[in-house]
């Protein structure tokens, strides 16, 4: 045999196999992995029940812990459905409780909501409300953000697996609209049929990065924009027109142009090129028009109950005005408009003060302002609103409010104060410091707006008990001043 045939013939070295452990599981953490022990250190484990004894493999060691997927289960957990309905579950990683029962998903939820309150000792007695469920837990989310990249050639629409840059491509989605699936797959079949390029985070060339879908559920009709590395109207506009002819409820494509290296998905400039500059909504008892980069929670029938809800613990009454901080394109706003004296919205976004805008004259409601701005430097000038202060309401992002915004809102003295947060860490270290600045926190109640994942969304009722003095808001504002 010669060298040459040797060569050809000898056996590659195998890929070392990965590590597998046979963990049980304690517990789980607050983006639903399970927690496990192995050799004094800590295991984060995909889809692991507490209680459940599994065989894991090891994706990755660090200094200080383990991340692992589990490959088999030796003693399940009751509460363990026996199939996912996602053929993408354990590659995309995004719905870390999709192999829960859904009652069970639940008290995990109220547990992770209770613990957090208890952490501080002034909110241990707060009355902590049963979890609203979802009526539907599929197919509920009305936006997506997709990446788009390419493997071995072909189009790949979907997510990045968690902790990585490895975009797993998600054909169809069971907790997307079902038109976000239907957008997607008429997308991914175009950048295939036409060759177009996708960005290469790696190598920080390519034309489309992201698809942004979002969709009115109420008038089945959907907005898209493609987010590019740069400016281009001829690959973008095509694929609009192609995306139109096959899916008619798209009534609205934009281009937004991110040419940055980092991991923002959108950039700052937005370009309408086909349909309607923005989609018209209905969330509850209002109509939202909203734009490509708007916020919007993203369960409808939930988002609804939370408004209402909202509306009903202001309980304005005559003469009263409300504040709305961090109000976004004015959902809540728009809900307490009926029987406000005013309502004043600010919001640090100018295009979703914009849309509020545009929102309280498409309801008729003549008694709504929205100012753009950063809220605690706004909250320390004269707010330009008249009445009585009866309710203030936040809706802040993940991290919670500003100190002095908390601050500012007890010098305020408003006989109601509403919360609303997407964080139990955050609301309840907010809580407790505005309990020690005179209020009581008189309930707290969950609302599941992401069902399959470990997210909570909390509304808390406040009210003030020192020493309140009903005043008007220019008298309000002022007291919010730093000396």
């Amino acid at each position: 045999m010669t060298a040459e045939r040797r060569r050809t013939t000898s056996k590659v070295p195998s890929k070392p196999r990965a590590e597998e452990l046979t963990l049980t599981i304690e517990r789980i953490d607050d983006d639903g992995m399970g927690l496990a022990n192995h050799a004094g250190k800590p295991v984060v484990v995909f889809d692991a029940l507490p209680g459940e004894k599994v065989v894991a493999r090891v994706v990755h060691t660090g200094r200080h812990r383990i991340l692992a997927s589990t490959l088999r289960v030796l003693q399940a957990s009751r509460d363990r459905i026996a199939k996912t309905s996602c053929p993408h579950y354990r590659a995309c990683q995004s719905c870390a409780l999709l192999s829960w029962k859904y009652t069970a998903q639940l008290e995990c939820k109220s547990k992770r909501v209770a613990d957090a309150l208890a952490a501080y000792p002034s909110l241990l007695e707060v009355p902590l409300g049963e979890v609203w469920a979802a009526p539907e837990t599929l197919g509920y989310r009305a936006s997506a953000k997709l990446v788009v990249a390419r493997k071995r050639g072909k189009a790949q629409v979907g997510m990045y697996r968690r902790g990585s840059h490895d975009v797993v491509d998600i054909a169809d989605c069971p907790l997307h609209h079902p038109l976000i699936n239907r957008v997607a797959a008429v997308v991914r079949e175009e950048l295939d049929r036409r060759n177009i390029s996708a960005y290469d985070v790696n190598h920080r060339r390519g034309l489309l990065r992201y698809l942004l879908i979002r969709v009115s559920p109420t008038y089945d009709k959907a907005m898209v924009t493609f987010v590019t590395s740069e400016r281009n109207y001829s690959e973008v506009t095509h694929l609009a027109k192609w995306l139109q002819r096959k899916v008619p409820e798209v009534i609205s494509v934009h281009q937004n142009v991110n040419a940055s290296s980092g991991n923002v998905i959108i950039g700052r400039e937005t370009l309408k090129v086909l349909g309607t500059p923005d989609l018209i909504d209905q969330v509850g008892d209002v109509r939202l028009r909203l734009g490509p980069t708007s916020f919007l929670q993203v369960h409808h029938v939930q988002a609804a109950r939370i408004y209402r809800l909202v509306r009903d613990w202001c309980n304005l009454r005559a003469g009263e005005s409300a504040l709305d901080l961090y109000c976004g394109v004015g959902g809540i706003s728009l809900h307490l408009a009926p029987k406000a004296h005013q309502v004043l919205g600010i919001e640090t976004v100018a295009e979703a003060v914009r849309h509020a805008q545009a929102n309280a004259k498409m309801n008729g409601f003549t008694n709504c302002k929205f100012v753009a701005g950063d809220v605690e430097a706004l909250l320390e000038e004269d707010l330009p609103l008249s009445g009585t202060l009866g309710a203030v309401v936040v809706n802040p992002p993940r991290s919670g409010c500003a100190p002095q915004v908390l601050t500012a809102i007890a010098e305020m003295q408003p006989r109601t104060l509403v919360y609303v947060s997407c964080h139990p860490g955050s609301l309840a270290h907010d809580l407790a410091l505005l309990v020690d600045k005179g209020f009581h926190v008189d309930q707290v109640q969950p609302v599941d707006m992401f069902p399959q994942t470990p997210h909570i969304e909390n509304v808390a009722r406040l009210t003030f008990t020192g020493s309140h003095k009903p005043a008007g808001l220019s008298e309000a504002s002022n007291k919010a001043k730093k000396p």
